[in-house]
């Protein structure tokens, strides 16, 4: 795909990565690098239950301050606002998070209170901050969020069923690791739709329209590292290298649309989920293909660029074309993992699907969509075909 001669960019990549097995337990050092005593943990009551933040602990030795593990499945302001003041009580001068998309972005919200004060509802928006906040470690636990590595965390607001979306440079985490022996125990059903997120991050990074040629590079092997290896991690959870594989295929992806941005599927997954509780990455597995059939005629040049990481054979195809085969690979590959491939099969009810057009038209996501949408019906249409 040639890019126009008015070509412009920013790009940026600020998170130091440690990738490697077991590279989990070298998380003082890193501590002391940033300069740091007193690290604060921050998991959820899942992990706890399978000891790894024990690990972590051990890991940390007198650099430990405390733990907060209550971040659940789409964090809610209150949550956020409550962990701060247990970080700050503790005199945590960093943070650490242990988990999936959720926890690292409750994280990146106690980064804020802990320097700035207030309320994490107060800072909504974008670039709000003026100043680097306090110092953060993410260590996931999924493949999927690319959280460790991006500006943007969404939280939910409880007493409106509204995903708030926070984007701030200042909240980047300072150090990503990335140790694959932390995904083993991640259940197939999970590791899929975690895995689909990544896949989701990359496909809209591409036809987003800050899309770049860097972040393009990044996609475009992200792509190409999940059609190998996540259906590998889906059948055998124990092949420590396609976990590794895969998880660096989502922080490629996070680091793709950090830059390029994203577009109407995380609107409309943003918005069943946060009325009906579809998680993320389910939300956008099944939403994806919908919105790359009604994006395409708007991006086919770029859809073929996706179809041609994945693989296929387009040989002869025009850009159309290759658009659809890209969208039937995505249904092909979710099915054959086991992943539900309607809206109506997770909860979501047919009469609920005007309040979400309508919240998904107001997502910030949306603006950098390829195609132009400015009406909730041709929100609707989409939904209505992923139901």
């Amino acid at each position: 795909m040639a890019y126009d001669r008015d070509l412009s960019f920013v790009y940026r990549n600020p998170t130091k990565l440690v990738f490697g097995e077991n590279s989990a337990k070298d998380v003082g050092i890193e501590v002391g690098e940033l300069g740091c005593s007193k690290a604060f943990l921050v998991t959820d009551p899942g992990l706890v239950e399978t000891g790894l933040p024990e690990i972590i602990v051990k890991a940390l030795g007198n650099k430990y301050a405390g733990t907060f593990d209550q971040c659940i499945q789409d964090c809610g302001l209150h949550i956020i606002n409550e962990a701060a003041e247990v970080a700050k009580a503790a005199g945590a001068d960093c943070l650490v998070s242990l988990g999936g998309g959720s926890t690292i972005d409750t994280a990146k919200g106690m980064a804020i209170l802990i320097k700035e004060g207030g309320r994490i509802e107060d800072y909504a928006g974008l670039q709000m901050l003026t100043r680097p906040q306090t110092p953060h470690i993410a260590i996931p636990t999924t493949a999927g969020t690319g959280s460790e590595v991006t500006y943007a965390f969404v939280v939910k607001d409880w007493e409106k069923n509204q995903k708030l979306i926070f984007a701030d440079t200042f909240v980047i985490p300072n150090i990503g690791i990335l140790d694959p022996t932390l995904t083993e125990g991640l259940p197939p059903g999970l590791t899929a739709t975690t895995g689909m997120d990544a896949m989701t991050h990359a496909v809209e990074a591409i036809h987003a329209l800050q899309a770049m040629p860097m972040s393009d590079a990044m996609a475009m092997h992200a792509i190409r590292l999940i059609m190998e290896y996540l259906p590998t991690c889906v059948e055998n959870g124990t092949d420590l290298f396609a976990r590794g594989q895969q998880q660096i295929a989502a922080t490629m992806a996070g680091i793709a649309f950090g830059n390029a941005q994203i577009g109407m599927v995380h609107a409309m997954a943003h918005s069943v989920g946060g009325l009906f509780k579809v998680p993320h990455g389910l939300g956008n597995s099944i939403l994806l293909p919908h919105v790359m059939l009604y994006n395409m005629d708007e991006c086919a040049d770029r859809y073929a660029m996706v179809a041609d990481a994945m693989g296929l054979d387009t040989k002869g195809m025009s850009d159309l074309e290759a658009s659809e085969a890209a969208a039937n690979a995505i249904w092909d590959l979710t099915r054959k993992m086991g992943v539900p491939q309607k809206l109506s099969e997770v909860g979501v009810p047919e009469d609920g699907l005007d309040a979400a057009a309508d919240l998904a038209l107001s997502d910030g996501s949306i603006v950098y969509n390829p195609k132009l949408i400015y009406e909730t019906d041709q929100i609707l249409e989409v939904y209505k075909k992923a139901y």
